[in-house]
């Protein structure tokens, strides 16, 4: 099949997500991948227009795997770069059709999933709606969610199906009136994430003791990850031998920083950035115990599932979440995850956990969700889909 992918979010540089892993496995099944993507991160660049860009054979994650990325010019403004963006994501999706011929179309953004979902109606070809998010919460400008909204729901009318990464997202859009749907969950590389990996050489580097327990966070450094929370706590002298490395960047990473200068914690806490994503078994074999502090309330952490939780779970690592909804409906109380109210009170859990008991549950709850039986789901699912019309 030739399959045609249209994202919101940046293919190259962030983080490996659910798309990257099932695009990368079909790839190298046969399939032919385009991706339409996005410069999210455009704030951050020195130039104010963006050229079309076309990356051919890139891989993330399995070498081999082979995705023609394509990046639509777009205005670095920000009262014209979501028209431009409209604009040039049109023709380019346009130009795939007549190029590419896609059999199907799948949609991960908004407005490019949006009119994606329009001229797929036009031209016959089945798209699919995949959310991993809920989108429109995640959009800067407060007074433009509401539209993202309602684009949303005009996109889920659009589609053939729609998808969801867990259960709690499923409910979610079948609120928003979406019918035929299906979840195809987060899965893991058993091999890449697997118990034996050796950490003990970066708790050398960093001077870890053997009777140190060590807190592990990865992942973009959102305000509301609750990570200011849990590092002002382990400035309390009840967690001596208590230590958190967090590997990452993004927009809370100076606020972490400055609470490690001001309360003297450089022995306590490593902020070592963002790492790549080949390496980040090793960083987590380092851990104890996988925390996912998030604030409970927030409302972009309601309904989702983010994938370094299977990852965590499958290197037999007990994992700390705050009470979200999502992870909750996911996982239960008896796979390896506890649950605390608020950030603040992650630090006082790890001193109460069973970690090898934890940690065994967690691994054989990961075991069930290899990507090999996730991508043979996906991959059927979308040939029916083809073959009905």
């Amino acid at each position: 099949m030739n399959i045609l992918v249209i994202q919101e979010s940046d293919w190259i540089k962030r983080n490996p997500h659910q798309q990257h892993h099932l695009m990368e496995r079909l790839s190298l099944k046969g399939h032919k991948i385009r991706v339409i993507d996005y410069p999210i991160d455009w704030k951050y660049e020195g130039r104010i227009y963006q050229k079309r860009e076309v990356i051919e054979d890139y891989h993330k994650i399995h070498h081999g795997a082979s995705v023609d990325v394509i990046r639509p010019g777009i205005l670095k403004l920000p009262a014209l770069v979501y028209s431009s963006l409209m604009f040039s994501h049109w023709r380019e999706i346009k130009h795939q059709i007549m190029e590419f011929k896609p059999d199907i179309m799948i949609g991960f953004g908004i407005i490019n999933s949006y009119i994606a979902s329009r001229v797929a109606k036009k031209e016959n070809i089945p798209f699919i709606y995949y959310w991993i998010d809920v989108l429109h919460r995640l959009i800067p400008e407060k007074h433009f969610r509401l539209l993202g909204e309602y684009l949303e729901k005009i996109t889920i009318q659009n589609s053939a199906k729609v998808l969801t990464i867990n259960y709690k997202l499923e409910e979610f859009v079948r609120s928003f009136g979406a019918k035929n749907t299906g979840v195809i969950g987060a899965g893991i590389d058993l091999n890449k994430f697997n118990p034996n990996i050796d950490g003990s050489k970066i708790r050398q580097k960093y001077s870890i003791g053997d009777g140190d327990t060590v807190l592990f966070f990865m992942g973009f450094l959102y305000h509301f990850a609750g990570l200011k929370e849990v590092a002002l706590e382990l400035a309390s002298e009840e967690y001596e031998n208590l230590k958190l490395i967090i590997v990452g960047d993004g927009e809370g990473y100076f606020d972490i920083q400055n609470i490690i200068k001001k309360h003297d914690l450089n022995d306590k806490i490593l902020l070592l950035g963002r790492k790549p994503y080949d390496e980040i078994p090793n960083y987590t074999a380092t851990s104890d115990i996988c925390i996912l502090p998030a604030y409970p309330h927030e409302k972009i952490m309601q309904d989702i599932v983010p994938i370094k939780l299977y990852e965590y779970m499958a290197m037999g690592k007990p994992v700390i979440s705050t009470v979200l909804p999502g992870v909750m409906r996911e996982f239960g109380n008896e796979n390896g995850i506890s649950y605390v109210q608020k950030p603040h009170e992650v630090p006082k859990k790890a001193l109460r956990i069973d970690i090898q008991h934890e940690g065994n549950k967690a691994r054989n709850f990961a075991k069930k969700k290899d990507w090999k039986s996730i991508t043979n789901k996906f991959e059927i699912g979308l040939r029916e889909i083809v073959q009905n019309g």
